[in-house]
């Protein structure tokens, strides 16, 4: 666990930023883009905790951060620096996790009969804004993955969440006893 002494270092001034292996990348890097983004969707995924929603939507949410937080790790560091240090990062037991909560909540729901609009409760709202920023994450990590090598399971976990956010989104509607907002393509 690393201890935080301070929180300005100065060192990225210049546009640079350090990597988990020491190395120095420009800002604007696509490794930095895809977990600038991991790290605005957890944001979000925090302001939507504190939107009030339903305690078993919070429990799994919170998990889920904190598995944001081992692929933002997995992200800050080169394939081939991590056999020098122990990493935390994505596995296929965590995507597992997602598809069983995607099971379990969308037995709470009505089926799909058409495209549902982000809204309803604010939760569910906050919820579909976190949607779109993993799918954003996702688009950015798939960059990352198209000019270097990422972790394993990375790109499918982001693919699996913003799906478990959308089925989330639903569930929260449905507990909260909101309509939910579906798309019109006749209006």
């Amino acid at each position: 666990m690393p201890r935080i002494t301070r929180v300005y270092t100065r060192t990225g001034d210049d546009g640079t930023t350090g990597l988990g292996g020491g190395q120095r990348v420009s800002k604007g890097s696509p490794r930095i883009a895809a977990y600038g983004t991991v790290d605005e969707l957890n944001s979000l995924i925090g302001v939507a905790m504190a939107a009030g929603l339903e305690e078993e939507l919070v429990s799994e949410l919170s998990r889920i951060q904190n598995e944001l937080f081992h692929l933002g790790s997995d992200l800050c560091f080169l394939e081939e620096d991590k056999d020098r240090a122990a990493v935390p990062g994505i596995e296929e037991r965590h995507i597992t996790n997602l598809e069983e909560l995607m099971d379990r909540l969308s037995s709470e729901v009505p089926p799909l009969e058409n495209f549902v609009l982000p809204g309803g409760s604010a939760g569910a709202a906050d919820l579909h804004v976190a949607r779109t920023c993993c799918r954003r994450a996702e688009r950015e990590l798939v960059k990352l993955a198209e000019q270097e090598r990422v972790g394993a399971y990375a790109v499918r976990y982001l693919n699996r969440l913003s799906d478990a956010l959308f089925v989330m989104a639903r569930f929260e509607n449905s507990r909260k006893g909101f309509q939910e907002p579906i798309w019109d393509s006749r209006a």
